[in-house]
């Protein structure tokens, strides 16, 4: 039996004790016995506190043998009840707890999301900017106390996230996160080597999964390339950038700054695929009328089959034709990026 079950048999078995042995106690006991009295009576009676007897028994044989009884069955079911209670509260704590497993649930629901291993410096933005933009997602990370602080600190991105408590390089973990389901994965261990032992570990089985790795040195995103990474971020690299940008640029930085912080709305770079089924394949980009119907500013078209500089088409003219297996690149509101896609059929 479920040990849910058990727990549920155990207190309605103790409820009808406690009901049996105030109906009793007032029956036998006389008129002067009033409710509260009986069950004042069946409470120390089944709780063996050793309080003096508020209904006496003494000259009544028939209640004093139904108070051994009750005595008697209510010795083992208390024990019966502290011992089933013992048992939930041990498996709360220390085995699946109920949240752990509907939040398990939830990562078994999702499809096409992307992987976080790391909540350090670096994981943590990312899963930031992941939570910004409603992009599913589900954090692996081997510290549970860390991502309890974290949630503490960051309340607001923090607080719903879905999270496997591991290992990230060890492939039942990620298996937990829903590894073979997932569109991509960000790579954003403390250490390079562990960063580069999962990207191996996920390439061998995923070919065409997208894979971000986070390098700190050089030859490492040397080799996570060659081991098959997408693309490698450094962060003192994006630093450095950062903060030459802020020098001889710092309008522009504060525009970015703007846009990425800017609370009533979420305003994005994003990408809009168009494959062969979109309603869009084939269309001219002023018969769309991006900025019209859902203010989006186009930035480029990149059509993914041609070759040569003509790859990206930057500011494309009203005039351009929207081909098959193409992305376009497009800034504005996360909500009417949304609904841009929706209506493209992505």
């Amino acid at each position: 039996m479920a040990l849910r079950k058990r727990l549920l048999l155990a207190l309605a078995l103790l409820l009808i004790l406690i009901t049996v042995s105030t109906a009793g106690y007032r029956l036998l006991g006389g008129p002067s016995v009033t409710f509260l009295q009986a069950l004042y009576m069946a409470v120390i009676t089944l709780a063996g506190v050793g309080y003096g007897e508020i209904v006496d028994t003494s000259h009544n044989p028939a209640l004093r043998i139904f108070n051994i009884g009750i005595v008697l069955f209510g010795v083992a079911i208390t024990v019966y009840v502290f011992s089933v209670v013992a048992a939930f509260l041990v498996e709360v704590e220390f085995n699946k707890p109920f949240w752990r497993r509907r939040m398990q649930q939830h990562i078994e629901e999702l499809t096409g999301h992307h992987i976080v291993c790391g909540l350090g410096d670096t994981g943590r933005h990312a899963v930031a900017e992941l939570q910004k933009t409603n992009t599913p997602h589900v954090v692996v990370d081997i510290s549970e106390e860390n991502i309890r602080k974290l949630k503490e600190l960051h309340p607001g991105t923090l607080q719903d996230m879905l999270y496997v408590i591991g290992d990230a390089t060890e492939e039942d973990i990620l298996e937990k996160a829903g590894l073979n389901r997932a569109a991509g994965m960000i790579a954003a261990l403390p250490l390079d080597k562990d960063n580069l032992v999962l990207t191996v570990i996920v390439r061998q089985r995923f070919p065409k999964m997208r894979i971000v790795a986070r390098s700190a040195e050089r030859k490492f995103a040397e080799r996570m390339l060659r081991a098959g990474a997408n693309a490698t971020v450094s962060p003192s690299q994006i630093g450095g950038l950062r903060m030459a940008s802020e020098l001889i640029r710092p309008h522009v930085v504060g525009f970015l700054d703007i846009m990425l912080k800017e609370q009533g709305r979420t305003l994005r770079v994003e990408e809009i695929e168009i494959t062969p089924a979109s309603a869009w394949a084939g269309s001219v980009l002023h018969d769309l009328d991006l900025k019209g119907r859902y203010n989006l500013l186009v930035l480029g078209v990149k059509r993914l089959k041609s070759q040569g500089p003509t790859d990206l088409l930057i500011t494309p003219p009203d005039n351009s034709v929207v081909e098959r297996q193409s992305i376009l690149i497009a800034m504005g509101d996360m909500k009417d990026i949304q609904r841009a896609r929706q209506d493209a059929g992505v």
